[in-house]
């Protein structure tokens, strides 16, 4: 009983010690990637339409969250308009003639209307107010003080102008909607829509893998100790050598040999970018958090945060992924 206590109470320490290394609940992290994972394997093997349907499911959750997340800085942002908007924009994009144009336009009028509503005053109703008392709990108390807003009170009654609105609002669109719609994009084009869904999706998450564990295992020398204490250079280096071992074995298994052989830069070069850029978008978020207060951007995935947590690498590398996809015809 002796030895099999202190086994338990070894594993407890090492799993402690993970979890102060990677800065998250690792049990709990895994079980919703794979959860994720299978969602997103599920809906592309049914068909692709469902997986544009699932990107606007996670578009619209992460819409609720930054809404919350700007309200507890007296931030307001036009929801309904916002999902409306995004929603016909993903819709669009894939199923209009010309996609590119149609996605242009879209975030065109998106950003008219988001912009229109956005300067009016609207009340937001309670229930805002008590997402954001959850918000405003204990864990955000510390990151609260750093905020641009540490001042304001956060309340019901506390609005900032309209113009900061419309600057929040405009924002977002070009954070959640436009950069939706580029996860969208590739699949229209190449021939390969679950091949190009996979390198939109899983590159920038096996990039915060080879990140994470990189950085808590080798990390010494800090990459931006005062945006996000936890990045480091090491763990810039597991990014990309993660991501690029993906693109690697993506493009291995889809594409015939010649076309391999003779684009076998391609990969290399995706995962090098995203190992990069995906980064660089966790830093960008982290940077947010920290302005508004907050430090987490929802709670709606357990040991990941928030919906936008966990799609911040995605978001951000999206267009990049698409871009370079359109220009070499893989």
């Amino acid at each position: 009983m002796t030895n099999s206590g202190d086994r338990h109470g070894e594993a407890e320490d090492a799993l402690q010690s993970i979890n102060k290394r990677t800065g998250r609940n690792m049990p709990q992290a895994v079980a919703t990637g794979a959860v994720l994972v299978v969602v997103i394997l599920a809906s592309l093997l049914i068909r692709v339409d469902a997986f544009v349907v699932l990107i606007m499911i996670f578009m619209i959750l992460g819409l609720w969250e930054l809404r919350v997340d700007f309200a507890t800085a007296g931030l307001h942002i036009p929801l309904l308009t916002l999902c409306l908007c995004s929603s016909a924009s993903i819709v669009l994009t894939y199923y209009a003639p010309d996609h590119l144009l149609a996605m242009m336009l879209c975030v065109m009028a998106t950003v008219l209307l988001v912009c229109l509503s956005a300067s009016t005053r609207i009340n937001m109703g309670t229930r805002v107010s008590v997402a954001v008392a959850r918000k405003l709990s204990s864990s955000d108390s510390n990151a609260r003080v750093e905020s641009s807003y540490n001042k304001a009170a956060i309340d019901e009654g506390v609005h900032q102008s309209r113009m900061s609105n419309v600057g929040a609002s405009l924002f977002t669109v070009l954070y959640i909607p436009l950069l939706a719609c580029f996860l969208v994009l590739p699949l229209t084009f190449g021939g390969h829509p679950v091949a190009h869904a996979f390198m939109s999706i899983f590159l920038p998450a096996l990039s915060d893998i080879g990140g994470l564990f990189f950085g808590a295992w080798f990390g010494k020398h800090k990459l931006s100790p005062r945006i996000s204490p936890k990045k480091s250079v090491e763990g810039l280096i597991g990014s990309m050598l993660f991501s690029t071992l993906g693109a690697l074995s993506i493009v291995a298994t889809t594409y015939d040999a010649s076309q391999w052989a003779s684009r076998w830069w391609v990969p290399v070069l995706l995962g090098m970018m995203t190992g990069v850029v995906g980064t660089f978008g966790d830093l960008c978020a982290s940077m947010l958090k920290r302005d508004i207060g907050i430090k987490d951007m929802g709670h709606l995935l357990r040991g990941h945060g928030g919906v936008l947590d966990r799609v911040d690498s995605i978001l951000l590398a999206a267009p990049f992924i698409a871009t370079v996809l359109f220009i070499t015809g893989i």
